[in-house]
């Protein structure tokens, strides 16, 4: 049998050594357009800004080191021009000596990736970068170093560009991040990304939220980046970082099925719509493992697990691909955001009736030194209870956390299920309570009818004549702000001045963190009283108040700090 696979990397290479365990008979031949058959690509931002030092860390394996452990035939600087599925064959165009040659093949896959979004008002100037290749951190960190640059802007508040913008400023760049959208990272709520907002602030970072570039042109030899209805920004140095597209021109040409947007239509066995042609990585359409829709995935993880499907398929095993939930996780300067399967806006795209719990506990023991506050956000389906969703903002113990609700998703779990894992506690590492058995505490109350839950949009539609608005907080906590509207009964108090609230109205209670008020609604209801507890709690309600008046105090480009 004769494999021929286009494109290394996560998918290619991936599923070239996965075919060799299977088949020691095989030939396997990877044509790679670069000139690097299988590098972190997801390194790339660490090494233009020197956390990674060398250039050769990046490397994951040579064509020599391929051939050497698993006698595949790796070609880098050659291009697949042209697939013809009827006589199973495939032009080749060597891009050192420009040599055109072809390839037969028995079984053939198709890892040809993603490319970065480059519209035609990103302009031609050689400062406006995007980060895909080993070949662009080279030219980006050459820039650097060589020309010293003071500013950049960074257009595109995704993974990359964020990632850029922390490494940027490592480097003693000023760097300013232009975000379309009303908030970064669009795997993330509104209300989940102004924790991010103000973290990257707090390190220098400058964003301009709402914020729509019309154009990228030179101005005395340095970019300009035009936004919409604001004044331009001039950089040293613009990285794009809008998004990437699946690379299928190649697939189109042969006549591979392609959806709507260009990627690679398959089924569970990675196959396309041609025989003995499989895709998988960046260029290809997936099922959502929560809307069981199809969905385009662009994340390392779920390349390298479609990769070894499609391996097995072509060795005569059977394997299926799941589908995905994009679980990922960003650094950012010494904070952590991370999140699984759907937020908000997509649930409700997929036509879902979902309830959210949101808290603000502590990554370990508070009486361990260290502890910091992180941010969850969990949704689940009410139908089912099945969890949905995860939001994350932190510092450590993040990662622990997603991956820990990612499992369960992918379990099948209930919300309220969670309360039973057994999760590791020790003090510099967790509570007796981890965060991940509170929601599961929180989900089972509300499923009991032990608590009514309301959240902060909820306050905008009451009339206030005719609900109580309670802070349960201390005298000095409620002195340093609260929200309008409340008035303050510790809970600590509440049982001795139950008197003072009026038995007729709903009470919607508040505290710092949704504990507090949570133990007042206990109280209020066996008392009689119709109760809410606000979720996330004042902390949360103060951070994201805080960073929507800062965007929403500069629509369409005007958004200065």
């Amino acid at each position: 049998m004769k494999v021929l696979i286009i494109g290394g990397v996560a998918g290619g290479a991936t599923a070239a050594a996965r075919i060799r365990r299977l088949d020691e008979e095989a030939e396997i031949v990877v044509i790679e357009k670069s000139g690097f058959i299988s590098y972190a690509n997801c390194g790339l931002p660490y090494y233009v800004g020197g956390v990674i030092d060398s250039d050769e860390s990046l490397l994951l394996q040579s064509p020599e080191g391929f051939y050497e452990r698993y006698r595949i035939d790796a070609r880098v600087n050659s291009e697949a021009v042209e697939i013809d599925t009827f006589n199973k064959q495939v032009k080749i165009k060597n891009l050192l000596t420009n040599e055109i040659y072809f390839e037969s093949y028995d079984k053939l896959l198709l890892s040809t990736g993603a490319k970065p979004v480059t519209p035609e008002w990103a302009g031609k100037s050689d400062k406006v970068f995007t980060l895909r290749t080993v070949e662009d951190a080279l030219s980006i960190r050459s820039c650097i170093e060589e020309e010293r640059p003071q500013s950049a802007v960074i257009v595109g508040g995704g993974f990359i560009g964020l990632e850029m913008a922390e490494n940027l400023v490592h480097r003693g760049v000023d760097t300013t991040v232009v975000e379309y959208a009303e908030h970064l990272l669009a795997n993330f709520d509104l209300d989940m990304a102004c924790v991010v907002h103000g973290a990257l602030k707090k390190k220098g970072v400058k964003l301009r939220l709402n914020s729509k570039v019309e154009k990228i042109s030179e101005r005395q030899g340095r970019p300009e980046v035009f936004i919409s209805g604001a004044e331009a920004v001039c950089a040293d140095i613009v990285i794009l970082s809008i998004g990437v597209a699946p690379d299928t021109t190649l697939s189109k040409s042969a006549g591979i099925e392609l959806s709507d947007k260009g990627a690679i239509v398959v089924n569970e066995r990675m196959e396309t719509s041609k025989k003995d042609v499989y895709a998988v990585g960046d260029s290809v359409l997936i099922k959502h493992f929560v809307t069981g829709k199809p969905a385009y995935v662009p994340l390392a993880g779920p390349a390298n697990r479609q990769a070894r499907v499609a391996a097995d398929n072509i060795c005569g095993l059977s394997s299926q691909y799941k589908g995905a939930q994009g679980t990922s996780v960003v650094k950012l300067f010494d904070m952590t955001a991370a999140s699984t399967g759907l937020n908000e806006k997509a649930a409700k795209l997929a036509g879902i009736n979902y309830e959210k719990i949101i808290i603000s506990p502590p990554n370990h023991a508070t009486y361990y030194p260290g502890a910091r506050i992180m941010l969850i956000k969990l949704l689940y389906e009410k139908a089912t209870q099945k969890i949905i969703g995860a939001q994350i903002a932190g510092y450590e113990g993040v990662d622990k956390r997603i991956d820990v609700l990612s499992t369960a998703m992918r379990a099948g779990m209930k919300a309220a299920e969670l309360k039973d894992l057994d999760l590791a506690y020790a003090p510099p590492f967790s509570s007796a309570k981890d965060p991940i058995n509170i929601l599961g505490y929180i989900a089972d109350n509300i499923e009991r009818g032990l608590v009514k839950q309301a959240h902060f949009e909820d306050l905008e539609k009451l009339n206030q004549c005719e609900v109580t608005l309670l802070d349960t907080r201390t005298k000095g906590e409620y002195s340093r702000g609260t929200v309008e509207g409340f008035i303050n009964i510790p809970v600590d108090s509440l049982r001795e001045r139950i008197y003072e609230l009026d038995g007729s109205k709903p009470v919607y209670v508040l505290c710092q963190s949704a504990l507090r008020s949570y133990l007042a609604c206990r109280i209020l209801a066996q008392y009689g009283y119709e109760c809410y507890n606000l979720s996330g709690g004042y902390r949360f309600y103060e951070i994201v108040k805080t960073e929507k008046a800062v965007a929403g105090a500069y629509p369409c480009g005007k958004n200065k700090d």
